[in-house]
């Protein structure tokens, strides 16, 4: 069974600019994900599908693949990660004949990114026989009590009829925690959607989650990340 890493770097990220390469915590963010994916021993190639040439040689420093240049029109604002993957486990099997039976999609800025749970995903994908196994976290506050400001600045319940349950009644509910998506090769390259029932959550304790798209996100994640290295 052959199993890739596929990591995807674009290098025209605009609300942190040279996201996938800036400094954290000392060294550039994509390096965690690297380091963790050769870390766990789990794959056969570490692959970084990136556009930018300053990403391709940091990421070549850290000892990742990156054997293509991704194409433009997969390296717009609009261009989902699964897409990406699809194009690199395509160019694989026609540039090299090399045909990966299972790939994980890991995000370039996963900082927190544990190789214990990204073992758990290999394992439930294919204990369970899913098509997908990806990373979830459940939300700090129940999102049915969630309030809403109008506009005249007041507030409302969104869900009035939950305000009076109590807490521990509400169902958990959970969302993506942007780290990793493990999948087939078939999954990835007939296009299943991946938030359905083919797939299989891997739930990650949220002091391990923080998604990094703006400036404030950067500052806590390297909080969060200093404060768990002291540990």
């Amino acid at each position: 069974m052959k199993i890739i890493a596929v990591i995807p770097a674009r290098g025209g990220s605009k609300r942190i600019p040279h996201k996938n390469i800036r400094l954290f915590a000392g060294k550039p963010i994509i390096a965690y994900s690297i380091e963790a994916a050769q870390g766990s021993s789990l794959f056969d190639r570490v692959i970084v599908s990136t556009d930018d040439e300053k990403i391709a040689a940091v990421a070549r420093s850290f000892g990742a693949e990156v054997p293509f240049f991704r194409p433009d029109a997969l390296a717009d604002d609009f261009c989902g990660t699964n897409a990406v993957v699809k194009h690199c486990l395509q160019w694989l099997r026609q540039e090299e004949n090399y045909a990966a039976d299972i790939a994980c999609c890991i995000y370039a800025t996963a900082p927190f990114l544990n190789e214990t749970y990204l073992r758990q995903g290999l394992d439930l994908l294919l204990s369970r026989e899913k098509m997908f196994a990806f990373s979830v976290t459940s939300y700090a506050f129940p999102v049915q009590r969630a309030l809403r400001i109008d506009k005249d600045g007041c507030v409302k319940a969104l869900y009035p009829e939950n305000i009076a349950v109590r807490s521990q009644d509400i169902e958990p509910i959970y969302h993506d925690a942007a780290q990793f998506y493990w999948g087939t090769a078939a999954a990835f390259l007939y296009d299943a959607v991946t938030y359905s029932p083919i797939s299989i959550p891997v739930i990650l304790p949220r002091y391990l989650v923080q998604d990094i798209d703006t400036e404030e996100d950067w500052q806590q994640a390297e909080l969060m990340f200093h404060a768990i290295s002291r540990r």
